[in-house]
């Protein structure tokens, strides 16, 4: 397995997926490797839960600002090189970043052994453009390159499947399979001694849009409804939101909780909410909506057409979906609390999206991608 990040260190999507697959893929007898960058003290080799780690460079921060960093990129991708030293019978890689695919492909080919690649999210030139300035038609065009380098792709959901498909890979060479939670895990989290009622958990950028959930809970309180919100995690725009709040005067109703390491604590914190907002303009899945179900409480989230978590929501049964502006979120979450949803209507997507059952599907295409010995 490559990933250039890994939980706990840094807990985006991709990092999640990797930290309940590897272990489960390992008590089925796989011999896991993980490569990627160094980000604990002492040896590069360590090992955690049954998985071997071996750092391929040093720690590289992954951002400037709020962009990913291209030499952190490039460094990463040099380092995928030192691989060739190690045996294995088949690479699995995340596709974010893309550069890194490069290498890889070549180190699979030399070591005559299948390339697997865990794809997120299709980005397109539009977005790339609009991420990279003009340098976006670079980051377009590499990102079309790296498609076609795996020799089979596991997407996230069918959208980015499709898109997939749009850009020339193949059908037969796409497979979804979800990211997913822990469902035990969750049910033992004890419900918070606070509670609130609204809760945003994830990083803060621009793209995550929680400047329209503090402007949401301004316009709500004009209107006299004053309500509680937490909001979980760490980014560049953190100051920024906080100084939006105080502008507001909803600083005494919006809590600023920071990044919280245990587990029990979020799901706690959500189990003592009532509705989960996630007003992001681009996700690539959104393991962080089923956690909300799996914690019994519904979710609001855009319908923007990057938003791949919006394909989670059965609208008005499951939660909402809203245009990606203050105003339609303070309607969706008038209408959120003055109108329960039945927690047991997500049923059949927490079956759908159980690690275990997802860790089991992706090892069969494992086994299935095994180059002859």
């Amino acid at each position: 397995m490559v990933s250039d990040a890994i939980y706990p260190f840094h807990k985006g999507g991709k990092e999640v997926r990797y930290h309940h697959l590897c272990p489960r893929l390992a008590r089925q007898g796989f011999d896991v490797h993980v490569f990627t960058m160094q980000w604990w003290t002492g040896a590069r080799h360590r090992r955690d839960d049954g998985v071997e780690y071996t750092a391929v460079t040093r720690c590289i921060p992954l951002y400037v600002g709020e962009r990913r960093s291209v030499l952190q990129a490039v460094l990463f991708s040099l380092g995928c090189f030192r691989m060739l030293g190690y045996h294995f019978d088949v690479i699995e890689a995340d596709q974010m970043p893309n550069l890194p695919l490069f290498p890889l492909r070549l180190v699979a080919t030399l070591k005559r052994v299948p390339l697997i690649v865990s794809w997120h999210e299709v980005w397109g030139k539009e977005y790339w453009c609009e991420y990279l300035g003009r340098w976006g038609v670079v980051g377009a065009a590499v990102e079309r390159m790296a498609m076609r380098l795996p020799d089979h792709i596991v997407a996230v959901n069918a959208e980015t499947r499709a898109r997939l498909i749009e850009g020339g890979v193949p059908a037969v060479r796409v497979t979804v399979l979800p990211n997913g939670v822990d469902v035990e895990e969750i049910a033992a989290a004890s419900p918070a001694d606070t509670a609130f009622d609204l809760i945003y958990v994830g990083r803060l950028l621009d793209h995550k849009r929680v400047v329209d959930l503090v402007d949401a809970v301004g316009l709500l309180a004009g209107n006299g409804l004053a309500l509680r919100c937490a909001i979980v995690g760490t980014g560049p725009e953190r100051d920024a939101l906080e100084r939006r709040a105080v502008e507001l005067n909803v600083e005494h109703q919006v809590s600023f909780l920071g990044s919280l390491d245990a587990h029990d604590a979020v799901f706690g914190l959500m189990k003592s909410s009532r509705v989960f907002v996630l007003p992001s303009v681009r996700e690539g899945f959104g393991i962080v909506v089923v956690e909300a179900f799996a914690c019994g409480i519904p979710v609001i989230t855009t319908d923007h057409p990057d938003n791949k978590a919006r394909l989670l929501i059965d609208h008005g049964v499951t939660g909402w979906l809203t245009e990606p502006n203050a105003e339609a979120l303070a309607a969706a979450i008038r209408t959120a609390l003055s109108e329960p949803l039945d927690p047991e209507r997500t049923r059949d997507l927490l079956e759908r999206c159980h690690w275990d059952r997802i860790a089991i599907d992706l090892g069969d295409i494992h086994t299935t991608m095994l180059a002859p010995a």
